[in-house]
């Protein structure tokens, strides 16, 4: 059965709903100028059926349509007039007059949405604010829930509103009663006046949000309140939130005063559940503010076009902490050179930037380790139970089009027969989050190694767990503490009206909850049954602690699964000789390399059952601490102490700015003490 997410059942669908949507509007305009009444009600009623499907499963086709200038609004009225037409020719000659009013009524119908409109965008520019806020206490904004979703969303408010105009038209050409006309068309006038009155009433000054300017001040002085010191910043597509996400934990790890600063809008329900403060600034000249503020160290888990930004910020210094380190050219690009510091997690990476010759100088690399791996579970041993747990997890395809980039497309579906092909392996599959967006053939391969998992699940029996709905209740709870109560019309004011500032000790209870789903949703598994991890929890991590073996790509994923000392693999499909392979990847070091054919799957089974065959156990250990550093002091506490050091850096390079301003300009300082008072640092200069 094909995948109703692949692209081609994705083209036939809409090739079919364009079919019908062409079909019912000649079907229509046939069926007036005949004219033919059960065509006609046919054709309208399929054609109105066809804009439900646009507008609830194909928003795509929808948008598509308006690019050709044939949006909804003129869709509708093509549909009303062809209903006017028919009634035109249905009618005597001397009864075109009584249906004078309803085309009358139908024009006023289309002025009042146009109307309704120009107010709805009129009303989302004055709740569309300068700053948007999360865990911070906004109500000095005026902010109130949204209007209802119905009347911001055109296409929809026409369908709804217009619906009884069309019926009531539709009824008169069977009935030939033109009262059903005149109601149905009297019914959307109402509907719409109601609409655009409610509209008009939200742009009252004491029921809008407040200004640009007010919001700016309110801005500036929260910022003099809570002096943050150090901040995470963040920029990127719908599908990066993650980079920013890992470093969530190691950020409220410090204390203090952090703050998330977010460029998109976007951006903002897509952070993780966190207590820090999150502020989004998508002007520069908003972004700007931040060079009076007490901020002194911004971390960037990416690099992104928006970066530069910030980085003409004088007053704030910049550590570049990546998203994860690999071997890859993505880990030292040269853009890193535009950071004050480069903070890595050992000397490997160091080494890297040498290496490399990208301009980063070796003074600017701080080693921090990997303050996320702290909650990786270290080696305890061979699998207790009779199955060994092995995590696959590949990279994606990458932006170059290498092919040692992934091994989805050469070796995936090969790796997975072989894994599967023995009775004590159970397999976890998670594939990156990006698997297909640049190669259709990744995203193919990762389709079909998903279905031999589902069909080697069928294949599988044994006992299940007993029923329980402990799972569901930790889900429960954890969505409670981590998920806003919004309503499903809810826009970025009312989101942020409900993300006020968080409970006290939500941060401690969110990783309690964590904890304990977890821990009830491995139990709930079948120790047998193979799993596809692509949901957003269990994280990363949380698959390491579960799992007895890794087979991934170059990636940061093997680097982060170093931490718990287990066997790891890697696949080699680039071409290389395994010596090429190892020399050229250092993360390779005490892998066990993997050729496309996945012939050595069963010897590495058998090293992870059987520790005596394990032959990289020492190798593992030393690459280790080559990647990550040192276990002590832990990689949080050097995290912190990075931060300090550069905080120390970002005061005292204040402080000799200052001392160089007082210095270059002692006349209008005196000028200054001598209109407003006296002024000590200009005593100080003369």
């Amino acid at each position: 059965m094909p995948d109703p997410s692949s692209p081609r059942r994705r083209t036939a669908v809409q090739s079919f709903v364009l079919a019908v949507a062409s079909a019912a509007c000649v079907a229509q305009a046939v069926a007036a100028l005949r004219p033919h009444v059960p065509l006609l009600l046919v054709s309208t009623a399929v054609s109105l059926a066809v804009e439900g499907v646009l507008h609830r499963w194909q928003p795509g086709m929808a948008a598509l349509f308006a690019k050709s200038h044939a949006d909804v609004t003129v869709r509708h009225v093509l549909r009303d007039l062809l209903l006017v037409a028919g009634l035109l020719r249905l009618g005597e000659q001397h009864r075109e007059t009584q249906y004078a009013p309803l085309v009358a009524g139908l024009l006023a119908f289309y002025a009042l949405h146009c109307a309704v409109q120009a107010v709805s965008v009129l009303v989302r520019r004055t709740r569309t604010l300068p700053v948007l806020t999360r865990n911070i206490d906004a109500s000095a904004l005026r902010l109130s829930p949204a209007p209802a979703a119905l009347l911001r969303r055109p296409g929809h408010r026409l369908l709804v509103f217009g619906l009884p105009a069309t019926a009531g038209l539709a009824a008169t050409a069977v009935t030939d009663d033109v009262r059903y006309g005149a109601a149905g068309v009297a019914l959307a006038l109402l509907l719409t006046s109601a609409g655009l009155c409610a509209l008009l009433l939200r742009l009252l000054p004491g029921r809008r949000p407040a200004g640009e300017q007010e919001v700016l001040d309110w801005f500036d002085a929260w910022l003099a309140e809570y002096r943050p010191t150090v901040g995470l910043y963040f920029s990127g597509g719908p599908s990066s939130a993650y980079q920013a996400n890992m470093w969530l934990e190691p950020l409220a790890g410090l204390g203090g005063r952090p703050v998330i600063v977010l460029r998109e809008r976007f951006m903002v329900p897509r952070i993780a559940a966190t207590d820090i403060p999150v502020v989004c600034l998508p002007k520069v000249s908003t972004l700007m503010r931040l060079e009076r503020s007490t901020l002194q160290v911004l971390i960037h888990p990416s690099n992104s076009g928006k970066t530069s930004q910030v980085l003409r910020i004088p007053t704030i210094k910049h550590a570049f902490v990546n998203h994860g380190e690999s071997d890859k050219l993505s880990s030292c690009n040269p853009y890193a050179k535009a950071y004050d510091e480069v903070w890595v997690a050992g000397p490997a990476a160091r080494e890297r930037y040498a290496l490399a010759e990208v301009g980063v100088e070796d003074k600017d690399v701080v080693e921090i380790g990997r303050p996320q791996l702290d909650a990786v579970r270290p080696y305890a041993g061979p699998p207790a139970g009779a199955r060994v747990t092995v995590l696959y997890a590949p990279t994606w395809e990458g932006w170059d089009g290498n092919p040692g980039n992934t091994s989805l497309v050469a070796a995936g579906e090969n790796l997975v027969r072989a894994l599967l092909a023995d009775p004590g392996v159970r397999l976890l599959y998670k594939p990156h989050p990006l698997t297909g967006s640049v190669d259709p053939r990744a995203g193919a391969a990762d389709r079909r190694v998903r279905e031999l998992i589902r069909a080697a699940n069928r294949e599988r029996s044994g006992a299940r767990p007993a029923p329980s709905g402990e799972p569901a209740r930790r889900a429960a709870e954890l969505e409670r503490l981590t998920a806003a109560a919004f309503r499903a019309g809810a826009d970025q004011v009312e989101r942020m009206l409900a993300q006020s500032a968080p409970e006290p000790g939500r941060a401690q209870a969110v990783a309690r909850a964590t904890a304990a789903w977890e821990e009830a949703h491995w139990a709930s598994l079948p120790e047998w049954e193979h799993q596809v991890v692509t949901d957003v929890r269990p994280e990363l991590y949380a698959c390491f602690n579960v799992a007895d073996l890794l087979i991934s790509d170059v990636s940061s994923v093997i680097s982060d699964f170093l931490a718990s000392g287990k066997p790891y693999a890697v696949t080699n499909t680039g071409g290389l000789s395994e010596e090429a392979f190892r020399a050229a990847f250092p993360t390779v070091a005490a892998a066990t390399v993997l050729t496309p054919d996945a012939a050595g799957v069963p010897a590495l089974l058998e090293s992870v059952r059987d520790p005596r065959k394990d032959e990289l156990a020492a190798a593992r250990a030393e690459l280790k601490l080559h990647l990550l550093g040192p276990a002590e002091p832990t990689s949080q506490q050097r995290f912190a102490a990075a931060v300090q050091a550069l905080c120390a850096a970002a005061r005292d390079h204040r402080a000799r700015a200052a001392h160089r301003l007082t210095a270059e300009l002692p006349g209008q300082r005196r000028e200054t003490a001598g209109a407003h008072g006296p002024d000590p640092a200009a005593r100080r200069v003369g």
